[in-house]
């Protein structure tokens, strides 16, 4: 046991130790990787409509998806739900990291839990203020490799009935009282960022493989998502239920799916662990019951970009996206039909 912590610790040292290295070299912009230009009034994470100030940066929410964290409130206002694997432990249980442009008209998010080093990666892709309740020691070098601007714990605490650790909310105007109070800009530190965040257009994947079940190996949760034919979203289900919006009770559906490979190491024998979302893989793009296989690219400080098969940028039709990371070793279990 105490081999193991050392080996992790080992991998931990030189893991940031690169990452230092290579921040300090890499460019500091966060523009993604294809040109595109803002549209006033359109949200630049959906390519729809929003009352949100237009040079308003995301926040990045951490939420509890254990089943007794169940229900979710305010997630079907994400506008990009990341789910990936929390701890090996507890049969890999994951976590949502919910991402919102206009936060501050969704009357409660979460519930907030705690954050992971690959959150605080991703997060700073988008210029987001991550907003948690803590972490393990791991997550410190990230945040202060990456200047990361976050809240952690000190959210309204509601009573229903579970552990205190399924208690925490954020409540209508919360957020923007808590980022005036440490100071933060709500702005994005490159106007740049505002631009689109993927390269959005009409997509039907005419040539794609019949996508009307989505099943990610995901064993705690058992993720599923459903192509619904009336709305031409997919809507999600864990543990074997269809996920409804506590707050509205609206259905939790997106009209983009990514399903995207990393590699998965991890820290210490606590189930701590850290997804490789920088550098290449493969995945796949589903949206109209309808799926092709692509590939991504990352570096340190940039966007994470999605590609066709021919090396193209990958097109990706307006709306709300859910983003899975299937570890490396779970891959081959991806199914759809």
């Amino acid at each position: 046991m105490e081999d193991n912590m050392v080996f992790g610790k080992k991998i931990f040292k030189v893991l940031t130790s690169f990452l230092s290295a290579a921040v300090i070299v890499a460019s500091l912009s966060l523009v993604p990787a294809f040109t595109a230009q803002a549209v006033p009034g359109i949200n630049e994470l959906t390519c729809l409509p929003t009352a949100a100030p237009e040079l308003q940066r995301p926040v990045a929410v951490m939420i509890d998806n254990d089943k007794i964290a169940s229900p979710h409130y305010g997630l079907a206002e994400a506008d990009i739900v990341y789910e990936m694997c929390n701890s090996t432990a507890n049969n890999r249980v994951t976590r949502l990291m919910a991402i919102y442009k206009d936060y501050a008209n969704v009357a409660r998010i979460g519930n907030i839990r705690s954050t992971r080093p690959t959150n605080i990666i991703l997060a700073n892709e988008y210029d987001a203020i991550l907003v948690h309740d803590g972490g393990p020691v791991y997550i410190n070098p990230f945040i202060s490799l990456y200047g990361l601007p976050h809240l952690s714990g000190g959210f309204s605490r509601i009573p229903n009935g579970k552990p205190s650790w399924y208690t925490e909310y954020a409540l209508r105007g919360e957020i923007p009282t808590r980022i005036a109070r440490a100071g933060y800009s709500p702005y994005y530190s490159d106007p740049n960022m505002v631009n689109p965040r993927f390269n959005f257009g009409t997509n039907t994947l005419q040539g794609g493989a019949p996508a009307g079940v989505v099943s990610l190996p995901f064993p705690h949760n058992s993720t599923m998502l459903y192509y619904n034919t009336a709305t031409g979203t997919y809507d999600l289900n864990e543990c074997g239920t269809f996920v409804k919006d506590a707050e509205d009770f609206q259905q939790v559906t997106f009209t983009n799916v990514i399903i995207q490979c990393a590699t998965m190491m991890e820290y210490d024998n606590h189930g701590y662990m850290i997804y490789g979302v920088i550098g290449q893989g493969v995945g796949y793009y589903i949206t109209n019951g309808r799926a092709v296989a692509i590939t991504w690219y990352k570096d340190v400080l940039g966007h994470t970009v999605f590609f066709n098969a021919d090396g193209s940028v990958l097109t990706v039709n307006p709306g709300k996206t859910y983003i899975g990371i299937v570890p490396m070793d779970s891959w081959g279990l991806v199914a759809f039909c």
